[in-house]
C-alpha cells in the first residue's frame, strides 16, 4: 500500500481538509493513475453532507477524473505508461450479472462499486475518490481520452457528460427531433451540446429569462420560459423527447403537456421524492416518465469518442484544491458556469 494526500470530510458537518489515505498495490489488471484534474459534481456535495443517507467517513469525493498512467499491472493490455485516461463514477462491478453482461455496469445487480463511498473489495472499508494525488483502478473501468480535447474541460464528461449522453442515445434522439432540455446547469448545458451535435432542434426550457442568452450560445435553437403559460401552450404536444435535469423536487405535470403522443420525459437530476404526478398527464397521450443513471463503460467510451470527433467539452471554472469549500457553497447557490474543475497539482 501507498500513503498519499487527499482532500475529504470527516463528518457531515465538517469542512473538507487535507487528509492521508491508502492506495492499494497494483494487481495484475490494475492501472495506477496520477490525477491531473477532477471535476466537482453536486453528488460530491450530497455525499459529503450525507443528504442521501449512508455516507461513510471520511468521504474523499471526486468521480470526474482525468489523469496520466503511472504504472500498469502485468496483465494490463489496454493502456500504457504516460497515456492520458479517465475514470468516472464507478470502479468495479460483479461483471457477471445480466446488466454487466449487457455493458450496463451502472445497473449491476450486486451493486456497482462507486469511485467513492463504494465497498472496497481490495482493502476493505469504502472507496476513496478523485480529490487525491492518485488512484488505482481495474483496467476495465479506465477510459481512453481523445488527445484533441482540452483535458481540464473533459473531466466533467465522466459524470455530467455521460449522464446526459446516455438517455439521448437510449431514446434514439436523431436529426430533426425536437428535444427539450429542462434546467440549465452542469447537466443541462451538456444536454444542449449533445442534442445539438446529434442534429436535434434543441429547446432550452427554463424559468429564468436570464439564461436565454447562455442557452443559445451553448447551442439551443429556442428558449421556452416555463413560467409563461402562453409559451407553454404554444409548445404543447410538440416534443419528441424531454431531458429533465432539474436537481430538486418539482412538479412534472406542466412539462408532460409538452410531449407528443407516445414520447418520453427522462429524469436525470432529482434523486428524491417529487411532487405528485396527475395520472391524466401520462394517460392522455400514452406518455412516459423514465429515468437514467450515468452509463456503462462501453457507452462512456463511445461518448468520449463522440466528443473527440465533435470537439465537445464542458464549460468549466478552474479552482485550486484549497478553495473546494468555497466552491461547494457556490455550487449550492448555482453560482458556476457550469462545472468546477480542480487543478490537482495544487494538492501537492
Amino acid at each position: 500500500m501507498k500513503t498519499i494526500k487527499a482532500y475529504g470530510a470527516k463528518s457531515s458537518d465538517a469542512a473538507l481538509e487535507e487528509l492521508k489515505i491508502e492506495r492499494r498495490d497494483l494487481n495484475p489488471k490494475d492501472v495506477k493513475i496520477k490525477i491531473d484534474f477532477c471535476g466537482v459534481c453536486h453528488s460530491d456535495i450530497h455525499t459529503v453532507r450525507n443528504d442521501w443517507g449512508g455516507s461513510k467517513y471520511p468521504v474523499i469525493p471526486g468521480h470526474e477524473i482525468i489523469g496520466t498512467v503511472e504504472a500498469i499491472g502485468d496483465d494490463v493490455t489496454a493502456f500504457k505508461i504516460g497515456q492520458t485516461v479517465g475514470v468516472g463514477c464507478m470502479v468495479d462491478s460483479c461483471r457477471s450479472c445480466p446488466s454487466c453482461q449487457d455493458d450496463l455496469e451502472q445497473f449491476c445487480e450486486e451493486g456497482m462499486v462507486g469511485t467513492y463511498n463504494g465497498k472496497d473489495k481490495h482493502l476493505g472499508g469504502h472507496t476513496f475518490g478523485g480529490y487525491s494525488q492518485e488512484i488505482v483502478v481495474d483496467e476495465h473501468f479506465v477510459l481512453n481520452v481523445p488527445e484533441s480535447l482540452d483535458l481540464k474541460a473533459t473531466a466533467p464528461l465522466l459524470c455530467a457528460g455521460i449522464t446526459t449522453w446516455s438517455p439521448l442515445r437510449h431514446w434514439n434522439v436523431k436529426k430533426g427531433d425536437k428535444v427539450g432540455v429542462v434546467g440549465l446547469g452542469g447537466l443541462g448545458h451538456m444536454g444542449i451540446k449533445f442534442a445539438n451535435a446529434l442534429g436535434a432542434h434543441v429547446v432550452m426550457i427554463t424559468r429564468s429569462e436570464d439564461k436565454a442568452q447562455d442557452a443559445k450560445k451553448l447551442g439551443a435553437h429556442e428558449v421556452l420560459i416555463s413560467e409563461d403559460s402562453q409559451q407553454m401552450k404554444n409548445h404543447a404536444n410538440s416534443f419528441d423527447f424531454l431531458l429533465n435535469t432539474i436537481p430538486v423536487k418539482h412538479d412534472m405535470n406542466p412539462y408532460l403537456t409538452l410531449l407528443k403522443r407516445d414520447k418520453t420525459m427522462c429524469l436525470v437530476g432529482a434523486i428524491e421524492p417529487l411532487e405528485p404526478m396527475h395520472g391524466a398527464s401520462v394517460i392522455l397521450g400514452r406518455k412516459r416518465v423514465s429515468g437514467s443513471l450515468i452509463g456503462g463503460i462501453k457507452e462512456t467510451q463511445e461518448m468520449l469518442d463522440f466528443c473527440g470527433k465533435h470537439n465537445i467539452t464542458c464549460d468549466v471554472e478552474m479552482i485550486d484544491m484549497q478553495h473546494i469549500n468555497d466552491a461547494y457553497e457556490r455550487v449550492t447557490n448555482s453560482d458556476v458556469k457550469y462545472r468546477f474543475v480542480i487543478d490537482m497539482k495544487t494538492l501537492k
